[in-house]
């Protein structure tokens, strides 16, 4: 039984812990030198097999042009506020020395010539979308290979040659493109270091203990090293995506800090019954550790599952995650009890704050004169105000529900309007140059500059397809203008880069890139055996955004239908896991809303750094639900069980409600109030997709942890009663025996729970 097996290695860790921390030191020590020796830099490839952007993107391959691989652009303008291109010549030679100079970079293929463009006349250099009609900005654009062939030392050359010209050329330079994007680090240090000190802080103050407080935060740490390094590694092979490093961290900080913290109450109840700190923290890792294991494994097939959208990007990003998820939960139930064996009986003393709280309780306790003292002895002190609360929504359960759930649907109507897409340098912070570029393309150029969309075209069979092409995209009112067309000789595929008249995240760029493809395209192919398909970074994005929008229903149900037949096998119970699944739904639900409020609305975002509304991240919906799913089952099932223990014990609901909520109260609040502390120090990052995921993982979290779990929780399990337990007498006997989620607290760890008597059923 998993019980036992958690017994034995909780009780063996306490009793060798200095074993077990060498071995972690020595696993922490090979996982960071293999990532040195073997570890690749995170990489971004918004492609998947099958979309439109990838054939087009095969085609340019098949080419050779050189425009399948990465880009970059060298955005300048002159010093001199008056001056222009056109008629100061100190910033015209300046800037053929910036073009050669760009050139000689390594792996560069080629590099356009504002320089040439403004020696051949004004309008040429206009036509050419090199230099602006005014003469003010002047953009190089830079052609790198494929980026399989490329590292972060390519975009290091090209952001260190930037810095090194500065000084010298009399221009400003900013600097932007794909390249940055792929290669640029995740900016998630500071934001990781701001997390785990106020998950120390809340730790304190809800232990009353400096070491108490600092073991979850050890082995937080512990496990994040080598969850880290170990996605390090998988970098070496395969191409991680930026955002897992950054999505890992704070994925990786909140569950495990979230499962020592139940791992650690647990242990610290065993102390206060007078067991030995050995036994205590093998009955802790045995209890607590259970929902641990199953909540874990929860989130890493949620996280898995994320393989269905058929997005490698996105699988491999998952996976990179599931890895930290996995050294959690190992660090959870090897790595913490070993701790608690080294801090031994010292973490059952209370320090003052504790011993403050716990005067206030018994001073609560003797006014009222009604509370169970031997009960609150043996629950660890819970509050009374808990136990006011949730009996006094059992007495009120119809109102609470219904206010409940219309607030939470209330906050997911935004989700009507939801927007995928992928924000572009414009959403950056004014600090960052890619932001500067590109309000500089913008301004000088036109919005669409800043995300051109390239025409792959075969005209096997019809040669003059080529120019009904340029004619037919030319004349879409969304296509500002069309570069010259490239074709290649040998296979006689021709290239059209074409600009919008909008930005790459507007909607109109969308709706622009879908009548190409449904309209313009096939009305210029006609009959002819030739084919065209659109692709480029705008494209390619897009695509990505609509796969990930299809499949997520999928995906959803999927996810439901899992956790459901879970549940259904810890509890015992039909409505109980029915009712778990619609109330996370509400609380996903209310989470995307309020992401759609203050990302696509603006509503609050200066108060997470947020300078421009943007759509929502086109992955992000998918692997938040995934996240979250497997995240909300660490309070479903610590809190059902104590519920689903309470009503085995008494056999009744009302009872069992009370105590099983109330008993549970400080512990997920706590947990919660960490996740949130954590998740919410991403949301200040400066990439918008590390401000989603913070504000989508922190508002879900807290939303559940009260809304859900204090008031629609106890409202809807006091209406449904003994209802709650009802599970067909023919699905009892196909159903394997065996609670993995069971906690009690009282019993051996043997992982049989006992039997509810027929009348409760």
């Amino acid at each position: 039984m998993l019980s036992k097996a958690l017994l034995r290695l909780g009780t063996s860790a306490a009793r060798h812990p200095w074993r077990v921390i060498a071995a972690w030191l020595v696993a922490a020590t090979l996982a960071v030198l293999a990532a040195v020796a073997f570890g690749g830099r995170t990489a971004d490839s918004m492609t998947a097999p099958g979309l439109d952007s990838q054939r087009a993107a095969e085609l340019i391959e098949r080419a050779g042009t050189g425009q399948e691989g990465m880009t970059a652009q060298v955005v300048v303008t002159p010093l001199d506020a008056g001056a222009t291109f056109f008629d100061d010549d100190g910033a015209r030679t300046a800037l053929t020395r910036l073009g050669t100079e760009v050139e000689r970079l390594p792996h560069v293929l080629g590099t356009s010539d504002p320089a040439g463009a403004l020696d051949a006349g004004e309008d040429t250099a206009v036509r050419g979308g090199l230099v602006s009609a005014d003469g003010r900005v002047a953009v190089v654009r830079v052609q790198y290979p494929d980026q399989s062939r490329l590292s972060a030392e390519d975009l290091d050359a090209l952001v260190e040659l930037g810095d090194r010209l500065r000084p010298e050329l009399p221009l400003r330079i900013e600097m932007g493109g794909n390249l940055f994007y792929a290669f640029s680090d995740p900016d998630g240090g500071a934001s990781e270091l701001i997390g785990l000190l106020a998950a120390a802080t809340i730790l304190f103050l809800a232990f009353g203990s400096l070491v108490a407080a600092a073991l979850p935060i050890g082995m937080a740490v512990f496990g994040l090293t080598v969850g880290v390094a170990t996605m390090t590694v998988l970098a070496g092979v395969t191409e991680v995506p930026t955002f897992a490093p950054v999505l890992g961290s704070m994925v990786g900080l909140g569950v495990g800090i979230d499962y020592a913290l139940f791992v650690l109450a647990r242990h610290r109840e065993y102390l206060a019954r007078g067991l030995d700190p050995h036994a205590a923290a093998g009955r802790a890792v045995a209890t607590a550790g259970r929902p641990v294991v199953f909540a874990g494994g929860t989130v890493v097939v949620s996280i898995l599952g994320l393989a269905v959208a058929n997005v490698p990007f996105m699988t491999v990003g998952g996976l990179a995650v599931s890895i930290v998820v996995l050294t959690m939960v190992l660090a959870s139930v090897t790595l913490l009890p070993a701790f608690l064996g080294v801090a031994g009986p010292r973490l059952g003393r209370t320090g003052r704050i504790g011993r403050i709280g716990r005067i206030g309780r018994a001073l609560r306790a003797g006014r009222s004169g009604r509370r169970d003292r031997r009960r609150d002895a043996a629950a660890g002190a819970v509050p009374a105000g808990w136990r006011r609360w949730i009996g006094h929504v059992g007495r009120h359960p119809a109102p609470y529900a219904v206010g409940a759930a219309a607030l939470l649907l209330t906050a997911t109507l935004p989700v009507l309007g939801l927007r995928v897409g992928l924000p572009d340098d414009g959403s950056l912070p004014h600090s960052r140059t890619e932001r500067r570029a590109y309000d500089l393309v913008a301004d000088g150029f036109g919005p669409g500059t800043n995300g051109p969309l390239v025409i792959a075209a075969d005209p096997t069979g019809d040669p003059g397809v080529v120019d009904r092409l340029v004619a037919a995209v030319a004349a879409d009112p969304g296509i500002a203008s069309v570069a010259p067309t490239h074709t290649d000789r040998a296979t006689g595929i021709a290239t059209l880069v074409v600009f919008p008249t909008t930005s790459p995240q507007d909607k109109a760029t969308a709706d622009t890139l879908a009548r190409l493809r449904t309209d313009v395209l096939p009305t210029a192919i006609g009959q002819s055996p030739a084919r065209a398909h659109v692709g480029g970074a705008a494209a390619s994005l897009s695509d990505v955004g609509r796969r990930t929008s299809q499949r997520l229903p999928v995906f959803v149900a999927a996810v439901l239908a899992m956790s459901f037949l879970l549940l259904m096998l810890v509890f015992r119970s039909i409505l109980v896991p029915l009712k778990a699944v619609l109330l996370n739904l509400l609380s996903i639900g209310a989470a995307y809303g309020i992401m759609v409020a203050v990302f696509q609305w603006g509503w609050g975002g200066a108060l997470i750094g947020l300078e421009a509304t943007v759509p929502i991240v086109s992955f992000i919906p998918m692997f938040l639900f995934a996240i979250l799913f497997g995240l909300s089952m660490d309070y479903e099932v610590f809190l059902l069980s104590r519920v689903r223990e309470e009503y085995l014990r008494t056999g009744d609901n009302g009872t069992a409600i009370v105590e099983g909520v109330s008993g549970t109260a400080r512990i997920i609040t706590s947990a919660a109030l960490i996740m949130v502390a954590v998740f919410l120090s991403f949301a200040v990052a400066d990439d918008p997709s590390a401000k989603m995921f913070g504000l989508g993982l922190a508002t879900a979290i807290f939303i559940d942890a009260t809304v859900v779990r204090m008031v629609l929780v106890p409202a809807t399990m006091t209406l449904l009663g003994r209802s709650n337990w009802w599970l067909p007498k023919w699905l009892d006997r196909m159903l394997p025996r065996g609670p993995v989620g069971t906690d009690d607290t009282d019993a051996e760890p043997t992982g049989e729970a006992p039997r509810p008597r027929p009348a409760d059923r």
